[in-house]
């Protein structure tokens, strides 16, 4: 009885010593290249200003983000995972079977997705349906579908450059491809009856559309590179590179500020993090680092992080986004279904 008594107590201790091994000050942090740059500087912020270590922030993608947020409780999980879109009913169903069960959306500002060329060509206006033109797998020809026969943005309408169609743009992980893809490609195709009535979101592989990673940097140096090219990223790149960069307009409306913020460009949507309480008392640093991230301070009209290409939400937005967050209220299937 002696020995059973003896080895449940050090089976308690070296538990218990586990337990503090997974406690830490350092935020783990994955996800969206198009927050990656708001949350760094937050990141920055919050290690300068804190008796807290810097947190790690690493550029996933949206959806790659996810899936490693998803992956269950503990130590070798991140504690936030940053998005350009709302999480998907089927990640929350994924998170909700390993564990992952109390979730703080928080809602950051808005963002434009930038069609993009170097600024050595003149300004362009380009259209929903012409840019679907270019860059969908199959498209109606005589009232056929067949696959994009287009090579050239002229073949698609005569008063567009002469210009081979090459497009560098984020990959399938991306939540900025997701939001393309529905902004644009769908929006573009939902009302063509040779699709069916419903929006046809496949881009071509043949080599137009150019899969150019995570990194929107690298996207940017490569049309430097090529001036023929255009490039899809968020618009706070565009702000960043607005010396080499120029976007095209999209149905009339430039990509400003002002046209992103009022929904009047038709290529903007809503960014978000989410957060892991169930980390909360390992983790002390990640609410204090949350919280700071939905201050006025960072998010709001004369925020920083204006300063780098976020266009801030009406403040009645701000205001219940950051009460969510100081409360850690759960995100609910149905808020996002």
């Amino acid at each position: 009885m002696n020995r059973i008594l003896q080895t449940t107590a050090i089976a308690a201790a070296v538990m218990g010593i586990a337990g503090v091994a997974q406690a830490r000050d350092q935020v783990r942090i994955v996800g969206s290249s198009t927050v990656y740059p708001f949350a760094s500087y937050v990141a920055e912020e919050f290690g300068a200003t804190t008796d807290f270590p810097t947190p790690v922030i690493e550029s996933t993608g949206s959806g790659g983000g996810l899936r490693l947020f998803c992956n269950g409780i503990g130590e070798g999980t991140p504690d936030i995972t940053n998005a350009s879109r709302r999480m998907k009913p089927s990640e929350f169903e994924r998170c909700a079977d390993n564990g992952v069960t109390d979730i703080t959306e928080a809602f950051v500002g808005y963002d434009g997705i930038a069609f993009a060329e170097s600024n050595a060509n003149p300004a362009i206006d380009l259209t929903l349906e012409q840019i679907f033109k270019a860059l969908a797998a199959k498209v109606p020809v005589e009232g056929e579908l067949v696959d994009n026969p287009y090579t050239r943005w002229s073949d698609i309408d005569a008063s567009l450059p002469d210009r081979e169609i090459a497009v560098y743009g984020p990959p399938t992980t991306s939540g900025t491809r997701d939001a393309f893809e529905e902004l644009v490609m769908e929006a573009a195709s939902e009302d063509m009856a040779v699709y069916g009535g419903e929006g046809y979101t496949d881009i071509r592989a043949d080599g137009a559309y150019i899969d150019a990673g995570e990194n929107d940097n690298l996207i940017v140096q490569r049309l430097a590179e090529n001036t023929n090219a255009f490039g899809i990223f968020g618009y706070s790149f565009l702000e960043e590179n607005a010396d080499s960069l120029i976007g095209a307009s999209i149905g009339g409306v430039e990509p400003t500020p002002a046209a992103i913020g009022s929904g009047e460009y038709p290529v903007s949507r809503s960014l978000f993090f989410y957060v892991k309480n169930q980390h909360a008392d390992e983790v002390p640093a990640m609410n204090a680092y949350a919280e700071m991230f939905m201050s006025e301070q960072m998010i709001g009209e004369l925020g920083y992080l204006k300063g780098v290409g976020l266009i801030p939400a009406p403040q009645a937005l701000r205001s219940e986004a950051r009460d969510a967050v100081a409360n850690h209220e759960p995100l609910e299937l149905a808020d996002i279904d």
